[in-house]
């Protein structure tokens, strides 16, 4: 049988993407989304899990604070799962690891139900996080190996931006569950299932199969002053993004929540409210930011891309910190705070997997992403100290951990752009 007729560069780039393309692209779109779920339901449900592990009586200040401090663990645990998985599917290749990341995140996930005290939560956040890490390492070099140079862009973007959908579902589970917070966490157990569509539809990547099954290691990654330069300059870039993800994105759930409380919403209603403005509505606008990446990113460049939108971002969180007096208000600017402090994004998955050879592409893609991760716990345990300190004005706070942007614009004019040249062989 013929391969299928390439399209023409002028044409969409959807034409000719084949039916299997599509199907990795559900299928590694599919892990993500249950990613986020994993990596989500903490953040929505953190005040009840808190209040229950915690001491009796524990103040507020508190609760934010071992908020953070997991949420840092998460990190760490994204960050060293993420570079271990990268480099067995180097080494074992795309499709047993991803079966591998897939059942680690599913399984610490539901035991996170057993839960009693504060060092069961954090072992168990650490250990979902490094499944979660691993698998996108494994799923954005996956998608990027599979698709055409003309629609990786695209398909990358898509890829990332599936993660609304693991937002969507974490916040509509914690909604549905109320008070009932282990719920959420047992039906992380679910993702386990998505392991037989992986082995049965996912073929290995003809550019992996091509190399012999020959990987890299980290060392030669860090050995190679060209490999090493665009791994660390990947890494700071992908910590300012997660920095501010967890320290100014997720913020917009607690803006909307202190809001709602100092204009004397009682508390479970204002909870409520603040799941919905962050979780629905903020998100809404940060899953059109994470689509616009790839075609933005194919008119301007990668480099470009991540510059505007983070120049974007830094006037665009004092607006949403200081300019609303209502919650409508409110609501109606998260969508913006989300489209331009989230869509960076999916920058990640199309950048990254571009910037390595096929030997050393998802244990480069993963130590950027994922190092990133544990370069941007140190910022989660400042943005916990500086959100804990007495009489701390929480939009302060929020507008001054936005401030990591100036230093991801730095890194995207130094980085190499990535735009027409072919993945590195």
């Amino acid at each position: 049988m013929k391969p299928p007729a390439s399209a023409p560069e002028s044409a969409p780039w959807y034409r000719g993407v084949t039916g299997y393309q599509w199907l990795v692209l559900l299928l590694a779109s599919a892990g993500w989304v249950f990613d986020v779920y994993e990596g989500q339901i903490f953040n929505v449900t953190r005040e009840q899990l808190l209040k229950e592990v915690l001491p009796s009586g524990s103040p507020p200040s508190l609760i934010r604070y071992y908020g953070d401090v997991f949420l840092g663990v998460f990190l760490i645990g994204g960050a060293l799962g993420g570079v271990a998985f990268g480099f067995l599917a180097d080494r074992w290749g795309r499709r047993p690891t991803l079966v591998v990341t897939i059942l680690v995140y599913s399984l610490f996930s539901g035991l996170t139900f057993f839960a009693r005290e504060l060092w069961h939560v954090g072992v168990l956040r650490f250990l979902v996080a490094a499944g979660v890490g691993g698998e996108w390492s494994v799923a954005a070099t996956l998608v990027a190996e599979v698709f055409p140079s003309r629609s990786r862009a695209q398909a990358s973007s898509i890829f990332h931006a599936s993660s609304i959908l693991g937002t969507w579902l974490a916040t509509l589970a914690a909604l549905a569950v109320g008070t009932e917070w282990r719920l959420v966490y047992l039906l992380g157990v679910l993702p386990a299932l998505l392991i037989v569509a992986v082995r049965a539809g996912v073929s290995e990547p003809k550019t992996w199969m091509h190399a012999g099954g020959s990987a890299g290691s980290v060392w030669e990654l860090l050995a190679d002053p060209r490999w090493l330069t665009r791994a660390v300059g990947g890494l700071l870039l992908a910590a300012v993004g997660l920095g501010t993800f967890w320290g100014v994105t997720v913020a917009g759930q607690d803006l909307a929540r202190e809001m709602l409380v100092g204009q004397g919403v009682a508390p479970d209603e204002a909870e409520r409210s603040a799941r919905f403005a962050y979780g629905i509505v903020q998100t809404a606008g940060g899953g059109l930011g994470l689509l616009a990446f790839g075609p933005l990113s194919v008119r301007w460049g990668r480099r470009g891309t991540f510059i505007v939108m983070q120049l974007a971002a830094l006037a665009v969180v004092p607006v949403t910190c200081y300019a609303p007096r209502e919650y409508w208000q409110l609501l109606l600017l998260l969508p913006l705070y989300g489209f331009f402090t989230l869509g960076i994004h999916a920058g990640y998955a199309v950048y990254f997997p571009e910037l390595f050879p096929t030997r050393l592409r998802a244990t480069g893609a993963g130590f950027c992403f994922n190092g990133g991760r544990a370069v941007a716990a140190s910022a989660l345990f400042f943005s916990g100290w500086l959100k804990a300190r007495p009489g701390m004005d929480l939009r302060l706070a929020v507008t001054l951990l936005s401030g990591l942007f100036l230093f991801g614009i730095l890194l995207a004019l130094l980085l190499p752009e990535t735009k027409n040249q072919p993945l590195p062989e």
